[in-house]
């Protein structure tokens, strides 16, 4: 066995972070998971792990430096599981005989389904957001909001501060309408196709409010839009509205990746606080 008796390399079935130095570990990416502690640490500290603390009792890290990333739409895939749940359970008490054909040959309600495409979209942009990771992009996915039964499905915290970052599975071409002109105030509808899907924006606006809320540092925190399978143009196609960039996923991963002011000390000292405040949901 590699490493030990108490430690072996493995290929992580679920992304976590080392439980040494914080970075992020995508899932698949190879890594060595210590029994004892159930955490696992980077390649880096493979062959010279750090010594343990030689204070009797002492072996978890801090609890400042533990970080669960979360896991990409978790809560929507357990709510849709749990409505087709009920519903099966309902139609079988009503019909024992003829239940498993009536569910055979019967649809999922659309408020059912909708929780399973939202999962769905969650997971898609999760994917994608975790081949990313690096010191400067380090990434929480599916956060609780305190008091609240809303949830963040993504934040990406970058040298260029922090994504706050909504992700939906939409059909239709995202577009805004202009509302208003000279004798009226101007108003931006967020249209997909022909759905109004403006109070998207609003969300957005309260995430973002409540990501500031949790910080004591004046750092830039960026609401996103990110549309995973729209019918998008193949020229331009992006906008902002209230601030709120719209995009799909490949005009939104250059931008985390981009240079800017924050080092990655401070992006790690970021991440911990969010992800200490707002726990996986």
């Amino acid at each position: 066995m590699d490493g030990g008796t108490d430690e072996k390399r493995v290929r992580l079935r679920y992304a976590g972070s080392c439980r040494v130095c914080g970075v992020q570990l995508p899932a698949q990416v190879e890594a060595v998971y210590e029994r004892a502690t159930k955490t696992v640490r980077c390649l880096s500290h493979y062959e010279s792990p750090p010594a343990e603390p030689s204070v009797a009792g002492v072996v978890d890290p801090p609890l400042r430096d533990v970080v669960d990333p979360g896991t990409a739409g978790a809560s929507a895939r357990r709510e849709f599981e749990r409505r087709k749940a009920k519903r099966e359970e309902r139609i079988r008490a009503a019909h024992p005989k003829l239940g498993g054909l009536i569910l055979a040959f019967s649809d999922e309600r659309q408020s059912t389904t909708a929780w399973d495409t939202g999962a769905a979209g969650e997971e898609a942009l999760g994917k994608g957001l975790d081949r990313l990771a690096s010191d400067t992009v380090r990434l929480l996915h599916d956060r609780r909001i305190p008091k609240s039964r809303a949830n963040i499905d993504h934040l990406a915290v970058t040298a260029r501060g922090i994504y706050v970052i909504d992700a939906k599975k939409y059909r239709g071409r995202p577009h805004l309408k202009n509302e208003g002109g000279l004798f009226r105030p101007r108003n931006d509808r967020l249209l997909v196709g022909s759905r109004d899907c403006t109070t998207l924006v609003d969300g957005v606006l309260k995430q973002v409010d409540v990501v500031r809320g949790v910080l004591d540092i004046d750092v830039p925190v960026h609401g996103v839009l990110c549309f995973v399978e729209a019918d998008w143009p193949l020229i331009g196609g992006t906008f902002t509205t209230r601030d709120v960039q719209t995009l799909w996923p490949s005009k939104l991963y250059p931008q985390l990746q981009a240079d800017g002011l924050y080092t990655g000390e401070t992006i790690a000292e970021m991440h911990r606080k969010l992800a200490h405040a707002l726990q996986p949901a």
